[in-house]
């Protein structure tokens, strides 16, 4: 054996020392074959661990014990049967005099420390394999260590055994109650069983005994810490206070840990309060830590009375405690001024999650009890802590704030709902408080003064922005519950911020943007305004086309309208800080904002006038959209900025230049913009073109100066120049609604002249410039939404178009292609049947062979799966296009069985689920389509041409069976999401086959299929019953239970 032992010490020390490089490799995999083979090498694992040397110390090194330690817990993990005798009795002594040796009398591993922890959690995976049948009295074996002999000079209690003992606790507590831990591994029914049962004879046997140790200890070296702490100030009383503290630590963190699954009436008692009370105003941080998410879990401990858990409040008495608690540390905060005790702010934050805790149990008592004593007795408590919640939640640290959060929460919630079910007015005390708590969500929504919005880290940034959220949500549960509260106090403080910026009086930044923010965010949540003008002014309806003529300066403003003019009027957008500016414009879109002097606030205002452009169409005149166009015009022109690049050898310009475009990425849209405004001309279609044409031919003159100043792939910026141009002319396109089909009479079309010369403008473009990618990129996405402005009407185009796409083509480009064309086919449908019954036969054969490569890495993987993805998305948007004849056409028949036979690999691989259910679906249609009875057809009469003769057959034979096969794959667990999605469309698949092909499938299933597979008559008849009547909801969740009821009985 002692070779064996030396084997693996060498092993460990040489993967330990990386200058061996020839050997590391080896030496790892000996040490993993070693801890695969537990079972075996458990006994030599032991020894490395255990083993002394004859002075008393351990005979390996750390490195080498604690690996010994992983190979034992290999051993005893997952283990649910006894161990033999043998085996128990070896782990057990050597596991007691190791214990008596290092912890008893000896150094408790003060050289390595880590080792503790290791130790305590194979020592519990060891209890666990054990204390039902082997050593059940483990637990009051370990007790009698922790108290020395009479004779010893020791403190009462052992602190070493103290702290394993709480440990193991700790530990068992972890592995057998806590439900995050177990969330968090693989579900074993085994396992479930066993923790179960470990936990019920815990509870049965030794709770009590626990208890009384764990408390007993603790109230010992509680005592211990006050007469060190009044006691002389030495180096030795020094290292005593320590271990002191360590083990009253330890031991409020062990009661935490399972006062949730013991008896209450043995961890509440007249003896605990006290000791726990005296314990959270303790001068150790870590034990009044620990002691407030001990008192959280005894709270938050499920009881099956409401009467029960009032009682257990009452006794507690946190109210009053966590109010004075809170009083003294916002003192203590006040005092420290601007130096910041981080610790000292996780205690009250400890402290918030407590109260938060007992408001929510106090709430389930008003809610969940019908006693109307207790439910009175309740809400009083409740109410108690209403001001102590408000004092936590105004704390200037979010992450205190934020502990009061679910509680606030559900508090407004609850309010909500009286105020539902009762006209009355509203109570004075509920007033009162929600008044108060106005004024806290109002101060809490202001930037920190002496934060910069502009040079902050991204997570604080998207912290307070996310605080903004909650505190909104907030407010808007309250202007439910009492909306004239949020509008006066949201008014008074919008007004008296501008007219006191406007009147001279000097105001901090964080104010006047927290003012200009409401202004904004009463827009949104405000419930009793109107849409557009009604708003802001309260004018009566306005019949659609008198709006634009009608003077709505005559009506009295809405309180948001008075805002909003108050806002405009005070001057405050000259406000000289950035933030304040950019809060203005997101309120208020105005032209000012779009020549801003500084890009990155031009940047933000273009795509808010794009916004308000968008949004406000049917609200702006001709006359406007034309002042608003050539109040912009001379911001279309088209800007390239080059950046520097970090690695000039390994990156591409022209791909950098377009992924950090600049300016440019905003520009795109102004030029949208410009489409919509444009668009409002429709009536006027002469005038409509010229005006589209004045802004379209400065583009395309730039295009063709750039055109001819392309000599070759170093001439980055004129390239660049084409990308934007075509981009450009694509967004003004965007602009212009989408065309419609089928085509309403009187429709008056866009200026399909202009467009046109757009178009073939690009295509030239492509056709000389198709070897650069960021063309090909662009000219895929200005023709996107030139088709979807024009429809059919440029489709001469399209062959050009793709032959020069697909001139220089990169396998990355494929899903962006497919995307295109699909576009293309929906917008078209069966005007790009020619095209399509040319393309799809070449386009599935290359992305076949795709497929088809071996996947060398994730990359690979990746793409791959996006490829599928986007082939099966284009083949089933061909399908909903109704331009299926497609597959079946002279050109592309011989294809079609490969095709479905494809399809059929990709529904049974579950490892993809989203192609899996996408290749169902596919199927699905081509049973709608392909799959209908062929009626009798007279002599000389046509065949139906959906019809496909055979393919029925088909149906049954392959289809079917399939759908079936894929329910029994081994990895086809119900449990998973994904995996329910695939079944829910393998039951539409079903019906649609049943309904397509009637009372054909419905004999079929009962009288073929279902007996083949080994299903009972009546079963059959059932299945296909339903399948036949029940709506796709109810089959779904039929064919769901159906297929649980039948894994559970297998």
């Amino acid at each position: 054996m002692d070779h064996e032992l030396n084997q693996i010490v060498q092993a460990i020390l040489i993967a330990s020392d990386h200058t061996q490089a020839s050997l590391h490799q080896q030496a790892l995999e000996y040490l993993s074959t070693v801890q695969q083979n537990a079972s075996n090498t458990w006994r030599q694992a032991l020894a490395l661990f255990v083993d002394g040397t004859p002075d008393g110390t351990r005979k390996y090194p750390p490195q080498v014990r604690f690996f010994a330690l992983r190979v034992l817990d290999d051993f005893l993990d997952n283990r649910f049967e006894p161990l033999d005798d043998e085996c128990f009795q070896t782990l057990q002594q050597s596991f007691v005099s190791y214990i008596q040796s290092e912890y008893l009398y000896g150094p408790a591993e003060t050289s390595a420390p880590f080792l503790r922890n290791k130790f305590s959690h194979t020592l519990t995976l060891f209890f666990l394999c054990t204390y039902m049948d082997q050593w059940p009295t483990f637990l009051t074996d370990l007790f009698s260590l922790i108290r020395p002999a009479e004779s010893s000079s020791q403190p009462t209690f052992n602190p070493h055994v103290s702290l394993l003992f709480f440990h193991l606790i700790l530990e068992i507590s972890g592995e057998v109650a806590d439900q995050m831990l177990k969330s968090a591994r693989q579900y074993d029914a085994t396992r479930q069983s066993r923790d179960t049962r470990v936990r019920d004879a815990v509870r049965e046997r030794d709770a009590a005994r626990i208890n009384e140790a764990v408390l007993t200890i603790v109230a010992n070296s509680a005592e211990r810490m006050t007469k060190l702490r009044k006691g002389g100030d030495t180096a030795a009383a020094d290292r005593d206070l320590v271990s002191a503290e360590e083990v009253v630590d330890w031991g409020i963190r062990t009661f935490g840990s399972y006062v949730g699954w013991i008896d209450i009436n043995l961890t509440v008692t007249p003896t605990t309060i006290p000791l726990l009370f005296s314990l959270l105003s303790d001068p150790s941080l870590p034990i009044r830590l620990a002691t407030c998410v001990a008192l959280l879990r005894i709270v938050a401990k499920g009881l099956k009375e409401p009467s029960d858990k009032l009682q257990l409040i009452k006794v507690l008495s946190l109210g009053q405690v966590l109010g004075a608690l809170e009083s003294k540390t916002r003192q203590e905060q006040e005092n420290r001024g601007d130096d910041i005790d981080e610790g000292e702010e996780s205690y009250r934050e400890a402290l918030g999650k407590l109260l938060n805790v007992l408001g929510l149990e106090l709430m389930k008592v008003v809610e969940e009890c019908s006693n109307e004593e207790i439910r009175s007795e309740g809400s009083r408590l409740l109410e108690e802590v209403l001001p102590v919640m408000l004092r936590f939640m105004s704390d200037e640290y979010d992450d205190t704030s934020s502990t009061v959060f679910p509680m606030l929460q559900t508090l407004l919630s609850n309010y909500k709902k009286s105020r539902k079910i009762s006209s009355e007015p509203i109570e004075d005390s509920k007033r009162s408080f929600l008044a108060s708590l106005l004024r806290v969500i109002l101060e809490k929504m202001k930037w920190d003064l002496d934060s910069d919005p502009d040079d902050m880290d991204e997570d604080d940034k998207a912290a307070f922005e996310g605080l903004r959220k909650d505190l909104r949500t907030f407010m808007d549960a309250v202007l439910v519950i009492d909306q004239d509260l949020v509008t006066d106090a949201v008014r008074t403080l919008v007004l008296n911020t501008f007219t006191a910026y406007q009147n001279g009086v000097s105001i901090k930044w964080h104010d006047a943007e927290l003012a200009v923010f409401l202004v904004y965010m009463f827009g949104e949540i405000n419930k009793s305004g109107g849409k557009g003008r009604a708003a802001f002014c309260q004018a009566p309806v306005v019949p659609r086309e008198k709006r634009k003529e009608t003077d709505y300066s005559e009506y009295p403003l809405t309180h948001h309208g008075e805002m909003l003019y108050t806002l405009v009027s005070s001057g405050i957008s000259g406000y000289p800080h950035r933030t304040v500016a950019m809060q203005f414009f997101e309120t208020n879109v105005l032209c000012p904002g779009l020549h801003n002097p500084e890009s990155s606030v031009r940047s933000r205002v273009y795509y808010l006038f794009h916004r308000f452009v968008k949004d406000e169409r049917n609200e702006i005149s001709v006359e406007i959209a034309q002042s608003l166009i050539e109040s912009i015009r001379d911001l279309l022109v088209i800007e390239v900025e080059i950046p520097e690049l970090e690695e000039p050898d390994q990156q591409d310009m022209l791909t950098e230049a377009v992924n950090n475009p600049g300016i440019f990425d905003a520009q795109l849209y102004l030029f949208e913009s410009t489409g919509v405004l444009v668009s409002l001309s429709f009536k006027t279609p002469e005038h409509q073109g010229q005006l589209l044409l004045s802004l379209v031919k400065p583009l395309l003159e730039e295009l063709s100066v750039s055109l001819q100043s392309v000599k070759g792939p170093q001439d980055v910026v004129p390239i660049l120049k084409i990308h934007h141009v075509i981009m450009a002319l694509g967004n003004i396109a965007k602009g212009f609604p989408d065309y419609p089909s089928p085509l309403p009479e009187g429709y008056i079309l866009p200026p399909l002249d202009v467009f046109r010369d757009v178009a073939q403008a690009i295509v030239v473009s492509l056709e000389a410039m198709s070897v650069f990618k960021i063309v090909r990129d662009a000219t895929r996405f200005a023709f996107a939404r030139i088709i979807g402005t024009t429809g059919p009407n440029v489709i001469n185009l399209i062959p050009p178009l793709m032959t020069n796409l697909l001139t220089h083509f990169e396998l990355t480009e494929l899903v962006d292609f497919m995307s295109f064309i699909g576009l293309l086919v929906h917008k078209l449908q069966e005007d790009i049947f020619d095209v399509m019954d040319q393309l799809i036969g070449p386009l599935s054969a290359h992305i076949t062979d795709v497929l088809s490569q071996p996947v060398t890495g994730t990359d690979d993987l990746i793409a791959q799966t996006d490829t599928k993805r986007a082939y099966l998305t284009f083949l089933n948007t061909i399908m909903s296009s109704k331009l299926q004849g497609i597959f079946i056409s002279d050109r592309n028949k011989s294809r079609f069985e490969s095709l479905v036979g494809s399809m059929e690999r990709i529904a049974q691989d579950l490892s993809d689920t989203t192609s899996a259910k996408s290749a169902f679906a596919f199927l699905g249609r081509c049973v709608v389509v392909w799959g209908q009875p062929v009626p009798p057809v007279p002599n000389g009469a046509a065949a139906v041409p959906q019809a496909l003769p055979g393919f029925e057959q088909f149906i049954y034979e392959r289809l079917v069976p399939m759908s079936f096969k894929v329910i029994s794959l081994p990895q086809f667990n119900i449990k998973d999401g994904q995996i329910l999605v695939i079944l829910h469309e393998i039951a539409n698949f079903l019906q649609t086959v049943c309904k397509t092909r009637g009372q054909e499938a419905y004999d079929f299933f009962v009288s073929v299929f279902l007996p083949a597979q080994g299903w009972p008559p009546e079963m059959a008849m059932e299945f296909a019953t339903k399948l036949r009547d029940l709506d796709s909801k109810a089959f779904r969740k039929y064919f769901a239970d159906l297929v649980r009821a039948s894994r559970s009985g297998s």
